[in-house]
């Protein structure tokens, strides 16, 4: 019964939260147009390997569309910050979808054709998921517990993302084929960033007074100390993606590995939805590094490798933490963003994440070829524990949070005291 209760309290307040006048909206528009990068690399390697190009080819050219979008994220976000979001989010978007568009109906032939519009279709990848987190204390009127659950929400409609998005890549690949998922994917992040840029709040949405500054929102010490420890939760998360691959080689090939991936992020799901159910006291930077070790704690048993069932229980119990501590990771990029940066400040979390992980892939692969997949799996303890590392480092520099923060409100901006 107390359960239950629990349970019917979470959905309340989440559905509270979507009936706030245009949450829904902004979430459900952010995410649709967050599904190209998503499932991007995905979609290329289906598209590569039908145009008949190699398992090479394809991981290039999904690896130059990530370097791009790592690149793009923070330098969009920054403008974003200084001219808000209609006239640089669809712009983007519609640069980003001809990218996409480029390759389908070019193909890989000339091969630096095929480069370029990964290029462009990475670089200008709209800083959505930046954009949203920068909404939201103006959506909710400026409660700091209501602007938490948001974010913690947030992190739980990602996992969903995650698992719907490559489902719907694998539909239109089997129903038409990789080029209809390319343009279609192209077209729903343009209706996703058009939704979200059309409404009231991102119309109304300005950027607090910033300082001139060439470093922008990396001229915060607790921030830069914050996107080094989600650096190597990155790292750890990619590495677990290659080392539940070699594990599912071993174990009954692609389903048991895909049961993995959904274990880890029904995992993360459901830890999302606790975290944000209730308010947490104390300061979030405190809380952040409890989430963490945990997380890093939770891979720990991974290296145990035991049967698919085990294993696959393991996986869930190793995602529980995950989406707690990116929520919590939003609250205390807030709270650091210089003011006038806080788009710019998000959008470097994406990047240095994103980064984190495609430096796990890398170094799991090496790893899985010299130890198996126990060795994979330690590439994402390393991970876990040098994040965790990070944070134990920098707890004085992340406490130095300034009084009298400026942040982004209603009309204009609100001065937290």
């Amino acid at each position: 019964m107390r359960f239950r209760a629990k349970g019917e309290q979470m959905a309340a307040g989440y559905a509270q939260l979507l009936r706030t006048r245009h949450a829904a909206r902004l979430l459900i528009g952010t995410l649709i147009g967050r599904l190209p990068n998503a499932v991007a690399s995905i979609a290329i390697v289906f598209f590569v390997r039908a145009e008949g190009g190699s398992y090479s080819l394809a991981g290039a050219l999904a690896a130059v569309y990530g370097v791009a979008n790592a690149v793009g994220q923070p330098l969009l976000g920054r403008a974003v910050d200084l001219y808000g979001q209609p006239r640089v989010q669809l712009p983007a978007a519609l640069v980003s979808a001809l990218g996409m568009v480029w390759l389908a109906l070019a193909g890989t032939d000339p091969v630096a054709g095929a480069y370029a519009a990964m290029v462009v279709a990475g670089l200008f990848t709209p800083p959505l998921e930046g954009g949203l987190r920068a909404l939201w204390p103006s959506v909710l009127g400026g409660s700091e517990e209501q602007v938490h659950a948001a974010y913690a929400m947030d992190a739980v409609a990602q996992e969903v993302m995650f698992t719907v998005g490559p489902l719907l890549v694998t539909v239109l690949v089997s129903v038409w084929d990789p080029a209809v998922a390319l343009l279609v994917l192209s077209a729903l992040g343009v209706l996703g960033a058009l939704s979200v840029v059309v409404s009231e709040p991102s119309r109304a949405w300005r950027s607090a007074p910033r300082e001139a500054h060439w470093l922008g929102a990396l001229r915060s010490g607790g921030l830069l100390a914050l996107l080094g420890a989600f650096f190597f939760v990155g790292t750890a998360l990619g590495s677990i993606a290659v080392a539940g691959m070699a594990y599912g080689d071993g174990h009954g090939g692609g389903v048991v590995y895909g049961w993995l991936m959904a274990a880890l992020g029904l995992g993360a799901l459901v830890g999302g939805v606790c975290y944000g159910a209730r308010p947490w006291a104390g300061a979030p930077e405190r809380r952040l590094l409890v989430l963490v070790g945990l997380l890093a704690v939770g891979y720990v048993p991974l290296l145990l490798t035991p049967g698919p069932w085990a294993m696959t229980a393991l996986a869930a119990l190793a995602g529980v933490f995950l989406a707690p501590s990116i929520a919590c990771a939003f609250i205390v990029v807030d709270r650091h963003a210089p003011s006038g940066t806080v788009t710019e400040a998000f959008s470097w979390l994406v990047t240095f994440f994103g980064v984190g992980a495609a430096m796990g892939t890398a170094v799991a692969g090496p790893a899985v070829e010299l130890g198996g997949a126990a060795a994979g799996f330690g590439v994402a303890v390393a991970g876990g524990v040098a994040a965790l590392l990070v944070l134990m480092s920098t707890q004085r520099v992340l406490g130095a949070v300034v009084a009298g923060r400026v942040v982004e409100g209603r009309s204009g901006v609100l001065v937290e005291n």
